[in-house]
C-alpha cells in the first residue's frame, strides 16, 4: 500500500528516528539531556540555515510569481487563530485568555515541523521553493492577532496593555529576526560568496536537524505527563484541527501554483503549533492562561502527532491532488 510504504519511510528516516529516540529517553528518565546554550543555539543555527538558503532562492524569484501565494498565507494567519479561538471557547468552553493562548500556538509555526517537512520533501526529491522562509516569517504575526482577539474578548484591550509592546517583541523574537535577516544575507550573497558558507548551512543541516529533535522528543514525553490538564477534548483538537489545516494548506498551494514539495510544506507549516516563540509571548501578555493546556497541547500531543503521522499523510494527500 502506498500509504503504509510512506508513513515507513518517514518513520526510518534518521530525523524522525532521532525524535523517538528522545522520547524514549524522556519517558524512561535517562540522564540524557542537552544544556539550554545547546539547544538555543541549534535553534539560532537551523533558523538561520532555512533564512539564508530562503534568501538565495527569493533572489531567483519575481515578486509576481508568489503574490499569490504570499496573499493566501495573509488570509491564513488570521483565518487560523481564527478558527481555533472560535472552537475553543464555543465548544471546548474554554475562557478567552486560554483560547487566545492555543490560538497563537497554533496560528504560529512549529520550527521543528517546518524543518522536518523540508527535510523530509527533499528526500522524497520534491523539494519545496525556498520563498517559503518568508511564510513562516509572515504567520509568526498570527500570535499578536490571537493575543489581541484575547485580550479584546476579555475587555482589557486598555490598561497596562499595549498593542505596540507586543508587536516589538515578536518583531525581536529570534525565529522572525533569524529567518528574515537570514533571506536578506542569502538574497545579497553572490554566488561565490555563497560557496564559502554553503558546506555549513547546507551540508550540516540534518545533522544539526537531528540533534534538535532528539531534544524535542524528550521535552515532548515530559509534556505528555500533564495530559490530564487538557482532557480529551484537547487531544481531539490537537490532532484533528492539524489535519484540517494540513490539507487546506496543501490545496492552498496547489491553488496558487506552488509545486509538489512547496504545497506540501505549506500544508506542513499549517498544521503546526509553535511551541518556542508564542509560549514566551503568552507568558507576558496572557498570564491569566495556563501553560499546562497549551504547551501541552502543541509540544505534547501536535508536535508528535505531526512528525509521525501528520507529515506523511499531508504529503500523499499533496500526491493525490497534484497527481503524482
Amino acid at each position: 500500500m502506498p500509504g503504509l510504504d510512506l508513513l515507513t519511510t518517514n518513520l526510518l528516516q534518521p530525523i524522525v528516528l532521532a525524535f523517538v529516540l528522545g522520547g524514549v529517553a524522556g519517558f524512561l528518565r535517562s540522564e540524557l539531556e542537552l544544556p539550554d546554550a545547546v539547544i538555543k543555539l541549534l535553534s539560532i543555527i537551523l533558523l538561520f540555515s532555512i533564512g539564508i538558503t530562503g534568501g538565495r532562492e527569493i533572489a531567483q524569484v519575481k515578486f509576481s510569481d508568489i503574490a499569490s501565494t504570499l496573499g493566501a498565507t495573509l488570509v491564513l494567519t488570521f483565518a487560523i487563530p481564527v478558527i481555533c479561538f472560535l472552537v475553543l471557547r464555543r465548544i471546548g468552553r474554554f475562557d478567552a485568555a486560554n483560547a487566545g493562548a492555543v490560538a497563537a500556538h497554533y496560528g504560529s509555526v512549529s520550527t521543528a515541523t517546518f524543518f522536518a517537512s523540508v527535510a523530509f520533501a527533499r528526500a522524497m526529491n520534491t523539494p519545496s521553493e525556498g520563498f517559503i522562509t518568508a511564510l513562516v516569517a509572515m504567520m509568526e504575526f498570527a500570535v499578536i492577532f490571537s493575543i489581541a482577539m484575547a485580550r479584546w474578548s476579555m475587555g482589557k484591550a486598555s490598561g497596562n496593555f499595549r498593542m505596540l509592546d507586543l508587536f516589538m517583541d515578536t518583531l525581536r523574537g529570534r525565529g522572525i529576526l533569524l529567518l528574515t535577516g537570514g533571506m536578506i544575507i542569502g538574497a545579497l550573497a553572490t554566488d561565490s560568496q555563497y560557496r564559502q558558507i554553503q558546506p555549513f548551512w547546507e551540508g550540516m543541516f540534518r545533522g544539526f536537524l537531528m540533534l534538535f529533535l532528539l531534544e524535542m522528543g524528550m521535552t515532548a514525553a515530559r509534556q505528555i505527563r500533564g495530559f490530564r490538564e487538557v482532557g480529551p477534548f484537547m487531544l481531539g483538537f490537537g490532532t484533528i484541527m492539524p489535519v484540517i489545516f494540513g490539507i487546506t494548506g496543501v490545496t492552498i498551494g496547489y491553488f496558487t501554483g506552488l509545486s509538489l514539495g512547496g504545497g506540501f510544506v505549506l500544508g506542513a507549516i499549517c498544521a503546526s503549533a509553535s511551541f518556542i516563540d508564542a509560549p514566551a509571548a503568552c507568558r507576558a501578555a496572557l498570564p491569566e492562561a495556563n501553560p499546562g493546556i497549551y504547551l501541552t497541547s502543541s509540544l505534547g500531543i501536535t508536535l508528535p502527532f505531526n512528525l509521525l503521522i501528520g507529515i506523511p499523510l499531508y504529503y500523499e494527500y499533496a500526491k493525490l491532488l497534484y497527481g503524482a
